[in-house]
């Protein structure tokens, strides 16, 4: 399995343009990929201007099919406009937990 951890920063009060691009995104990345294991993403607590993904793919091969479909790269230029920085990416290998189908660990 191949994982990803990503935190976005979002400019003050473009909260709400991220998450509806984000909901836009969403249901094309359920329906069109099946190597994405898990594709979760998060409001943080006494944070209102960040948002967290966590990514799991079935193999680095998913990952990147699925950062070359057009609704990723839609999504990858649109979110420009709503962050006030880089996202800051951290890439993980899941060692064990709760959730993983049976042979995916």
């Amino acid at each position: 399995m191949f994982g990803l951890v990503v935190r976005f920063s979002l400019r003050p009060g473009a909260a709400e343009g991220f998450d509806r691009l984000v909901a836009r995104t969403l249901p094309l990345i359920v329906s069109s990929e099946p190597g994405t294991l898990l594709y979760l993403t998060h409001t943080v607590a006494g944070d209102p201007d960040a948002r967290i993904f966590y990514e799991v793919y079935q193999d680095r091969a998913a990952f990147d099919e699925h950062e070359h479909q057009d609704h990723v790269r839609a999504f990858l230029s649109a979110r420009a406009e709503f962050l006030s920085g880089p996202p800051r990416v951290e890439f993980v290998s899941v060692a064990d937990g709760k959730g993983l189908p049976a042979g995916e660990r």
